[in-house]
């Protein structure tokens, strides 16, 4: 074991730490608070374990759960950006590209060329696994409204025609079985608080 590789894989993992402390605009299920990064990070990987029946044919689940626990990483950088807002897109990614030269940089060259590689497969979208990846990260935030009555659609005025671009277009890409099974939901809760 060589310590300056064992150095480096802690200075990543100090640095992912970070990602607790980045609030995102979804609150817990239960609506008590919002949760975070890492949080969101986790239990998509738990969503890719347990949904992985749902996913197309040809997806490796082992793959999506490991891009799910890296896709968010930049947001030590970048922060969270919430999918109902207004926003610079371009900017955004720009950002977000350089947050991952820098943290997946402090890794030793081999595992930062795997999990970079990993992070920009999710960010193109261009395969299954990552199309699924995409679509359990959509997929995750409308069921926590859904529990919660809603509440992060409320504050960030969520409409069911946002939703259903924004949210249901990745998730029908991806996982067109969860998309069936949540959309009649999304319209349901809309329609009775729109």
């Amino acid at each position: 074991m060589s310590r300056a590789r064992l150095d480096a894989q802690m200075a990543f993992l100090t640095e992912a730490c970070r990602l607790k402390s980045i609030t995102r605009a979804t609150t817990l299920c239960d609506g008590s608070r919002p949760e975070n990064s890492a949080e969101h990070s986790w239990h998509l990987a738990l969503y890719a374990l347990v949904l992985s029946e749902h996913a197309p044919d040809g997806v490796d689940p082992a793959r999506v759960i490991r891009m799910l626990l890296l896709h968010d990483l930049v947001e030590i950088d970048a922060g969270d950006t919430p999918i109902y807002a207004q926003a610079d897109r371009a900017a955004i990614a720009r950002a977000e590209t350089a947050a991952a030269d820098r943290i997946f940089g402090l890794l030793p060259p081999d595992q930062a060329e795997t999990m970079r590689a990993l992070w920009d497969e999710f960010e193109a979208a261009q395969t299954p696994d990552a199309r699924f990846a995409k679509a359990l990260d959509r997929f995750q935030p409308p069921n926590q409204n859904l529990a919660s009555d809603g509440i992060s659609w409320r504050d960030h005025g969520a409409t069911l025609d946002k939703v259903e671009t924004r949210v249901g277009a990745p998730i029908a890409r991806g996982a067109p079985g969860l998309w069936a099974w949540i959309a009649p939901k999304i319209r349901g809760w809309f329609a009775r608080n729109g």
